[in-house]
């Protein structure tokens, strides 16, 4: 069958479609998408402004079109951190309901940090151990750890790349006390996820997920795209570091020229990095594997696990 996945996330809005069946994987078959960051339409009270909601009912409006005229026989749609945590995504939700006919479901932080560990234990298998899994996004930040395909311990904490760079690196480039403040603040926010899984013992696996983390590795000198998924991609800790200090002394546009790193994407580019190298840090995590699927591909396999079931 051919299944649409709509994902409304912080930095863009998504439509993916594939073709699979339960008990095979998920081959894209076409997708559209918009470069849309919601976090940069909120307003005082950290609510979406109107321009902000008409733009995502537009998109969404052309998303549902786009999966009829593809004949999609099923549609997965789903919001994560940057209508979470909004004052007004209740409201947003419903109006999208109302205006569109979709029904948008809201992801919790655990569930999207347990939906994108599913696709990372199918992705390498149970001969790979417990896995340690950390995905970068533009609103939140997720951590998932465990032996088995549902997580042990799946948490998510308010430091996406998007949300950090608006409240704490604005200017282009950062301020070295802007920075400064940045890290103490991510390391603040990690301590206790840090502590927490600290006590589940040491991974088999550590894998990253995101644009962030491929973008990060890219950059750091892995492969690219072109080479496909099957290529094996690592992010160095040490290599990690030295990129970091070089990002925060760039501008946007510097950024944007990296191989790996989209216009869209350039300006957050240094809060990714800042995240993920104290979370490697803090972890005690020396490189990471970069595993190509991620929240989309785990909710996927979840709609095709149901099926099959029933």
């Amino acid at each position: 069958m051919r299944l649409g996945v709509l994902d409304i996330g912080s930095n863009t809005v998504h439509l993916l479609l594939v073709d699979a069946h339960p008990g095979a994987r998920p081959i894209p078959f076409g997708s559209h998408k918009r470069p849309l960051q919601l976090v940069a339409f909120l307003d005082e009270a950290g609510a979406i402004s109107e321009q902000g909601q008409r733009e995502l009912i537009d998109f969404i409006t052309e998303a549902a079109e786009f999966a009829r005229s593809n004949d999609a026989e099923d549609l997965l749609a789903f919001a994560t951190s940057a209508i979470r945590e909004s004052a007004n995504g209740p409201q947003v939700l419903e109006r999208v309901r109302v205006e569109t006919g979709i029904v948008l479901t809201e992801l919790s932080g655990a569930d999207e940090a347990a939906s994108t560990f599913l696709a990372v234990r199918r992705w390498y298998g149970w001969g790979s151990g417990t896995i340690l899994n950390l995905d970068i996004g533009g609103g939140s930040f997720e951590l998932a750890m465990g032996a088995d395909e549902h997580p042990e311990l799946a948490v998510s904490v308010p430091l996406g790349a998007g949300r950090l760079t608006w409240d704490h690196l604005d200017a282009d480039p950062p301020t070295a006390k802007s920075v400064k403040a940045a890290r103490k603040y991510i390391r603040q926010v990690l301590a206790e996820p840090i502590a927490a899984f600290a006590e589940l013992g040491t991974p088999t696996i550590v894998a990253g997920t995101s644009k962030s983390f491929r973008s990060l590795a890219r950059i750091t000198g892995a492969a690219p795209r072109a080479a496909g998924p099957y290529v094996k991609r690592e992010l160095l800790l040490h290599d990690l570091t030295l990129w970091t200090n070089r990002l925060a002394a760039m501008t946007a546009e510097d950024r944007a020229e990296l191989p790996g790193v989209s216009d869209v994407r350039a300006k957050q580019l240094l809060a990714a990095a800042l995240v993920a190298e104290a979370a490697m840090a803090g972890l005690g995590v020396d490189a990471l594997q970069i595993c190509p699927w991620a929240l989309r591909e785990g909710l996927i396999l979840r709609r095709f696990d149901h099926l099959q079931s029933a």
